[in-house]
């Protein structure tokens, strides 16, 4: 049970980041239970970084 709740919490940290990448708003979380919302948007803010910090152009 651990590894699947792990693998969908990591699912959600891919598709923020994704998301970020492409420019899509915070708002557009698609997640509504706390942990998987958290890391989609840890995911989302770790990509704006990555493309502020010049990493993506």
């Amino acid at each position: 049970m651990k590894r699947q709740k792990r693998d969908r919490l990591e699912r959600a940290q891919s598709q923020g980041y994704k998301a970020g990448i492409n420019g899509r708003s915070s708002e557009d979380c698609p997640y509504h239970s706390t942990d998987a919302r958290t890391n989609w948007l840890g995911g989302w803010r770790e990509a704006r970084e990555d493309l502020q910090s010049g990493l993506f152009k």
